[in-house]
């Protein structure tokens, strides 16, 4: 959700530094966030590959590209159950 958040930032930000009032603010303060969150988001796809087959990898890694995939893929993820060995490990973690 962060990085689906980040991008939506991004997104505004640009609308308004090219469309609006040519004001940058939005992009110098959601582009660092939003590329740090990227590469966070890549960081832990990679780390779960050990747990996911090559489709489910190359579909957490392509989802990252496409404004707010990462959500349909997390979505897509949950309902199938790829994700339920990780939650189950953070509730642990939590208790």
């Amino acid at each position: 959700m962060a990085e689906a958040v980040s991008w939506a930032g991004l997104l505004i930000g640009m609308f308004f530094k090219y469309v609006v009032v040519e004001n940058e603010i939005g992009v110098k303060i959601f582009g660092p966030v939003h590329g740090a969150i990227f590469v966070g988001y890549v960081l832990v796809t990679l780390m779960l590959a050990h747990r996911w087959d090559r489709k489910t990898l190359v579909l957490g890694l392509v989802a990252s590209i496409p404004p707010f995939g990462t959500v349909v893929f997390e979505r897509w993820a949950n309902r199938t159950g790829r994700l339920d060995e990780a939650q189950d490990q953070a509730q642990t973690a939590e208790d």
